[in-house]
């Protein structure tokens, strides 16, 4: 029966899946992408500029203008050696290069490494194997400055000292008669980078130039995924009338976002995410942006996501400011609430929402009282032990009066055993008799199975777990046991629940539940501690339940 529940919810999430993927309506990810003939003409507001070259030139970034055949007035290539500006916040190491003033290294220094503890998270870098920055630059005219530009650095400090809460870093460059100033702005405790782009039209007539905001990544998957658990990584946008939408790798790949991009907005912001962090490119609301995603060729080939910002016509001599935010951190459910509208649908627990987000609610509100995540798992088992009480009360009486019986059931199989139709007749008369549901014992399972699978989404998705210890060997509850302990007192429990419960009256199926705390105990063994933690707590708690009724039942009393 478990296995039919569970095949039954998996179909079902494919079939799901299957009609959003087609276009059609779908009950978990929100009405059908609308199609591109809503929003002719779009693609035309995206300047051929920042298309892709069909090859760039030697140490240029994947997916910049070719400025190897540069024309007199184009961006001209960098003539002196390209520096590095590292910059350091109490939460963030940025390393800001001359080059297009590009973001291409990003440090979290407070939280480590998936594969090495004794380092910090890298999310942003560009080295030989590995191309994920963030840039911005101006289009619309011949040779405006762009991330593939020569920037100056101006003077002025690049660490946030103690006691100041605000740092400001700038860049400046020239080029297509136009000066842009690239302020980056970080404040104390914030992941979020204030990014200020200031554009001066130095000639005597007018420019239309564009600001494009874009993250550039590759396809690689990040190192450290979990076991039996594939975290979405790649693309996604958010605007108040599209809401929230992913667009994977193979989808840009193979073309299908053109059906959903680019697409006009004055809000939203656009992003590449990572399992249990994101970066965020979000532009000032009320501004008008389009939306892009597309594939850079190369090899291996890069994929880019951004929003280009109309600017306005600038008169001679005349300014104009705009101002964005970038998000570089942890997916924290309060965090990205405050941040921007819609950016805490980026921790997408997919079908599982429904229950997931109320018992990571009930979770982070147990542990900001009791201190520590594995001790409130364990609180939520035993309130959700204590809201199906009664329920699980019902089956374990069913299952003690079974026990008292299963003596005159193994009469009735003897008696019977050459005619199967009489035997379940008497069987089923026995059960009515003695008011035994044959099936009781199923229903704490089932009712455990959405439960599980939703805090089995919670702890893959939320960065609030990860690393989080328990108690001793358990340094981190959204990773698997490193000792195997827990999964090993998962195996005893279910066991000892095996013993308390009638033998099933058909040998090979009494063989098969024998066997089934082995094979549930190899599984756990890849899944996260703080899932077997809660499996484990529920089982004692179930054996505990089941002995006290089965002692209250005891001595015949079932025949009553």
């Amino acid at each position: 029966m478990i296995l039919w529940v569970i095949l039954s919810i998996s179909l079902f999430g494919l079939w799901d899946s299957w009609q959003h993927y087609t276009g059609h309506a779908s009950m978990f990810f929100g009405p059908a992408p609308a199609t591109l003939s809503g929003r002719a003409g779009l693609s035309n507001d995206i300047p051929a500029a920042i298309a892709p070259a069909a090859t760039a030139p030697t140490g240029a970034i994947p997916g910049a203008p070719d400025t190897s055949q540069a024309t007199p007035g184009s961006v001209a290539k960098p003539s002196a050696p390209i520096q590095t500006v590292a910059i350091r916040t109490d939460l963030l190491g940025v390393d800001v290069s001359s080059l297009g003033a590009e973001i291409d290294r990003v440090e979290l220094l407070k939280h480590r490494d998936t594969l090495d503890p004794e380092k910090n998270m890298v999310l942003l870098e560009k080295s030989a194997g590995r191309t994920y920055v963030a840039q911005s630059g101006l289009v619309g005219e011949a040779g405006l400055p762009s991330h593939h530009t020569e920037f100056t650095v101006l003077p002025g400090p690049t660490a946030l000292s103690d006691g100041q809460d605000h740092l400001e870093v700038s860049f400046s460059a020239e080029g297509g008669g136009a000066r842009l100033v690239k302020t980056f702005i970080f404040t104390r405790g914030s992941y979020e980078i204030g990014v200020r782009h200031q554009v001066t039209n130095l000639t005597d007539h007018p420019l239309d130039p564009k600001l494009y905001l874009q993250l550039v990544r590759d396809a690689s998957k990040p190192e450290g995924t979990m076991r039996f658990y594939s975290p979405y990584y790649g693309p996604a946008e958010y605007s108040s009338s599209e809401k929230f939408q992913k667009i994977s790798f193979e989808d840009i790949e193979k073309g299908k976002d053109k059906a959903t991009l680019p697409r006009s907005s004055e809000d939203g912001w656009v992003a590449i995410l990572q399992h249990y962090f994101a970066v965020v490119w979000i532009p000032k609301e009320g501004e008008k942006r389009s939306y892009l995603t597309e594939q850079i060729p190369g090899t291996p080939p890069t994929f880019r996501a951004a929003a280009l910002m109309d600017l306005g016509v600038l008169a001679p001599n005349a300014s104009v400011t705009n101002e964005a935010q970038l998000f570089v951190g942890p997916e924290e459910q309060r965090l990205l609430e405050k941040v921007a509208p819609g950016l805490d649908l980026v921790r997408d627990y997919g079908w599982t929402t429904i229950l997931a987000r109320p018992v990571f609610w009930l979770l982070e509100n147990l542990q900001h009282v009791l201190g520590n995540w594995g001790a409130a798992i364990i609180m939520l088992t035993i309130l959700i032990k204590l809201a199906f009480y009664p329920l699980s009360a019902a089956s374990y009486r069913s299952m003690a009066r079974m026990k008292n019986v299963a003596p005159r059931l193994k009469v009735i199989q003897e008696r019977f055993k050459d005619d199967r139709a009489k035997m379940n007749q008497a069987m089923m008369e026995l059960y009515k008799t003695e008011k035994i549901n044959p099936a009781g014992g199923c229903l704490p399972v089932l009712v455990q199975i959405p439960v599980f699978i939703s805090l089995y989404s919670v702890l893959s998705a939320s960065v609030e777990m990860r690393g989080a210890p328990w108690i001793g060997w358990i340094h981190d509850l959204a990773a698997p046991d490193p000792f195997y302990i827990l999964p090993a007192v998962m195996m005893a429990s279910m066991f000892v629940q095996y013993k308390l419960n009638p033998a099933p009256p058909d040998p090979v199926q009494a063989k098969m539940m024998m066997v089934m705390p082995l094979v549930f105990g190899v599984t756990f063994f890849f899944f996260p501690a703080g899932l077997v933690l809660y499996w484990v707590v529920n089982n004692l708690l179930s054996i505990a339940q089941q002995w006290q009724i089965t002692r209250m039942l005891g001595g015949g009393t079932a025949k009553t």
